[in-house]
């Protein structure tokens, strides 16, 4: 642990002073030696072939009906890159969307993209959500991680080299509370100083419902728009839209469960 302190406290003046020169996602150079040591000090997981086919993971071995997912991962890059950007919310209008779902197909696609370091944070506090599609089993949760009382790295798991990943336990009674706290901003800091990734991805809470999202979304560069087909109407993709918008600034909006997507961008895959 004092050595990986000491990596840590290394690595936050490395990039305070001469850090790794970036011109946004995909332009990086080799990570310091303190950086890749945190990395790599993050307690690796697995997801089986067979937990990933029945929590629908399909981006987990790449082919075709990973398609849809890396094509939202390399639009989130392209984005991330022409504004300079790093940290991208995740917020469905309401509950079942599949926002996390996707999160956790992104994991995948990114998880490929081997030139980048990303992180994603399940900040839905109010639930177990990422831990239970991933099948993980997690003693603490990211509010013990946001609030200073559980290092991120002793709590984070890492999927291959370069994805980072934080889960909960269960219900945060004070969800809240915790997101819109001043050390939930300082904790945010300090991950992106101790890991420097390329891509912050945070699986937000739907926005009907909590007022969760309204006090932290300023933490943020950018937000996509998950939606269900069929069930997330017109109107609340238009009033859920204007409420992000005057909140973060909206990368996009992302049509979940569509079952008339066959052939699109080559693939014959009709979920997305």
């Amino acid at each position: 642990m004092e050595k990986l302190q000491a990596a840590i406290e290394k690595a936050r003046k490395q990039r305070e002073g001469q850090g790794p020169a970036r011109t946004g996602p995909g332009h990086v150079t080799e990570p310091p030696v303190a950086i890749a040591d945190a990395w790599a000090a993050l307690t690796p997981f697995e997801v089986s072939a067979q937990h990933a086919a029945k929590s629908r993971l399909v981006s987990r071995d790449g082919g075709a009906e990973a398609g849809p997912f890396d094509m939202l991962r390399t639009r989130i890059l392209q984005q991330a890159s022409s504004n300079g950007w790093t940290r991208v919310a995740l917020v469905s209008p309401h509950a079942e969307c599949g926002k996390t779902t996707t999160a956790a197909n992104l994991i995948f696609s990114f998880g490929r993209q081997s030139d980048l370091r990303t992180m994603v944070l399940d900040l839905d506090l109010r639930r177990q959500g990422l831990a239970k599609v991933l099948g993980l089993k997690r003693d603490g949760h990211m509010g013990e991680v946001l609030q200073g009382t559980l290092s991120f790295a002793e709590h984070g798991r890492r999927w291959g080299d370069n994805v980072a990943v934080g889960l909960n336990s269960g219900q945060v009674d004070n969800a809240s509370e915790i997101l819109q706290s001043a050390r939930t901003k300082q904790t945010l800091d300090d991950l992106q100083a101790q890991y420097d990734p390329d891509i912050m991805l945070l699986d937000m809470p739907p926005l009907i419902g909590t007022d969760d999202n309204f006090g932290f979304l300023q933490n943020v560069d950018c937000a996509i728009l998950v939606a269900e087909a069929e069930r997330t109407t017109v109107e609340q993709v238009d009033v859920a839209e204007r409420q992000l918008s005057e909140l973060t600034t909206v990368m996009g909006v992302v049509l979940n469960k569509s079952h008339y997507t066959d052939g699109a961008y080559g693939y014959g895959y009709g979920y997305a």
